[in-house]
């Protein structure tokens, strides 16, 4: 399967690396997330990890940007602290983020092998639900 990259956002990797290196503390907040909203406003959290499960920053930052009012976002970026770089979403987080976001863009890789793909490129031949149906490119 050939998938189609786009354009990498910096901007927005380097506000989720900012988050990771002064915000992650320990072992509860070890992710950090970043998304641009469809209005161009950059949207951060972080994870909230706890031993009997809790949401990854990706799901974090879906609550954190519905209470700032953003409902559309455009891409997002994972970082790890401790320098790890980016971190590709897990698949719960990918079905949600497909679910809530069907034209989404994730930024995945590192170094050289940064890239920026369609979420259905990173959940391929999944269920999408009637009413969220992407529009052809």
């Amino acid at each position: 399967m050939t998938t189609q990259t786009h354009p990498v956002d910096h901007e927005l990797i380097e506000a989720a690396a900012h988050v990771a290196r002064t915000r992650c503390r320990g072992d509860s907040h070890t992710m950090a997330a970043a998304a641009r909203a469809r209005d161009g406003r950059i949207i951060t959290a972080v994870n909230a990890y706890h031993f009997t499960g809790g949401p990854c920053a990706e799901l974090v930052l879906i609550g954190t940007a519905a209470a700032q009012g953003a409902y559309e976002l455009d891409a997002i970026v994972a970082v790890g602290d401790r320098d790890r770089g980016g971190v590709p979403p897990c698949g719960r987080c990918r079905q949600v983020l497909l679910d809530y976001f069907p034209a989404l863009k994730v930024i995945v890789g590192k170094g050289d092998s940064i890239r920026t793909v369609h979420i259905t490129g990173l959940l391929p031949e999944s269920y999408i639900w009637a009413d969220h149906q992407p529009e052809a490119e």
